[in-house]
């Protein structure tokens, strides 16, 4: 009984030991379970604040202003814009820039006191359920506005909600086109990440060392392959998305694919970035893994954006699939051009570039 004890007590100091020099293991354990608390307990939230709204008030009366106010008051939106027809609060809604949009009418003191009428009329992004259902919340503010019969103090009657890009409010239209990034994040940082540190524990990197291939050729021949293999996973989540759960396409194709492939080439670069930190197939894998959990839960994905802390909102700024997210659903689900999502298109190009020019950088520098 007692070489058993021994000898097992053997294998366990080893495995105590082989944790302690592999640094990156070790802070797992504790990195892990502490990024979880701290995503799920501080920036997570589906109570949510501030959203961003657009007033057209064509009324201009002290009773519309009263409105807005108790509108805002509720801080469940902050008016950030004020036009002067529906028609430029349609087309913010369309660009992403606000998710609420509030049309006063010219008459609206005398459908106040038409029970058969809507005096205001609420236009949503209802493609987020979550902000559906937080502009619905709306509708039973206490407001002063009308005299109501004892117990009827909201606004109910008030408003007409018009709920734009997901009327028959159906999860998979909001999931769907947020998945394929998901689904490529998951796969293409891991995929690439792996396949160099395979690589260089087979030798196979030493190997190119007597070659006169550089640094940043290698970096972009191992991406190349990534890009085809992505594209299709991107064509797959479409034919899925749309044979199965319907999910419209409003926007060109073209312009879903040119999205697609900055956002594929972002990731890409990011596993070649993660390949140069790392020694081991398996700590890549941790590594992504490590990266992709703020991933999934701080772009918008899950979780309403406007729903995070202002911390949380700028550290998920640095992160492609945040922007990514926003211009997929905006190409399927508004039919936004992506020359109105512009900045969203630039940061993915940034964070490929910089991703690509550490890793480069890094390698050549291992090689060295």
């Amino acid at each position: 009984m007692m070489p058993c004890l021994m000898r097992l007590f053997a294998v366990i100091g080893k495995e105590v030991q082989q944790l302690r020099r592999d640094r990156l293991t070790f802070g797992m354990i504790a990195g892990i379970p502490i990024m979880q608390i701290l995503l799920f307990g501080y920036a997570i939230d589906t109570d949510v604040r501030h959203l961003r709204a657009a007033v057209s008030d064509q009324a201009q009366t002290q009773l519309s202003r009263r409105l807005l106010a108790d509108a805002e008051a509720t801080q469940v939106i902050d008016i950030v814009a004020r036009v002067a027809t529906g028609e430029q609060l349609h087309l913010l809604l369309d660009r992403g820039d606000i998710d609420l949009g509030f049309y006063i009418p010219p008459d609206f003191e005398r459908r106040l006191s038409d029970d058969g009428r809507a005096a205001v009329q609420l236009l949503v992004n209802g493609s987020d359920p979550v902000i559906l259902g937080s502009a619905r919340g709306l509708l039973g503010m206490p407001s002063p506005l009308v005299r109501r019969p004892p117990g009827q103090g909201s606004t109910a009657g008030l408003f007409e909600v018009r709920n734009f890009y997901n009327p028959e409010r159906r999860s998979a239209v909001f999931v769907v086109p947020g998945l394929i990034g998901v689904i490529l994040t998951m796969t293409l940082v891991l995929f690439t990440a792996v396949a160099v540190v395979r690589e260089r524990e087979r030798g196979n990197l030493e190997m190119l060392i007597n070659t006169p291939v550089r640094s940043s050729e290698l970096m972009i021949g191992k991406i190349i392959p990534y890009i085809l293999i992505g594209l299709i996973q991107v064509t797959l989540i479409l034919l899925l998305g749309k044979l199965m759960f319907r999910v419209p396409l409003n926007g060109p194709l073209l312009d879903v694919y040119f999205a697609s492939l900055v956002f594929i080439a972002a990731n890409l670069a990011l596993g070649l970035f993660i390949s140069t930190l790392v020694n081991t197939q398996f700590q890549a894998m941790q590594m992504t893994f490590f990266y992709f959990l703020p991933s999934i839960l701080l772009s918008g994905f899950m979780f309403p954006f406007e729903g995070m802390p202002r911390a949380a909102q700028w550290f998920a700024e640095l992160l492609p699939l945040t922007h990514f997210v926003r211009l997929i659903r905006g190409v399927l689900l508004r039919g936004t051009p992506l020359g109105e999502m512009s900045v969203e298109l630039y940061a993915l190009v940034a964070f490929m570039m910089v991703a690509l020019l550490v890793a480069t950088l890094r390698f050549k520098k291992r090689l060295d």
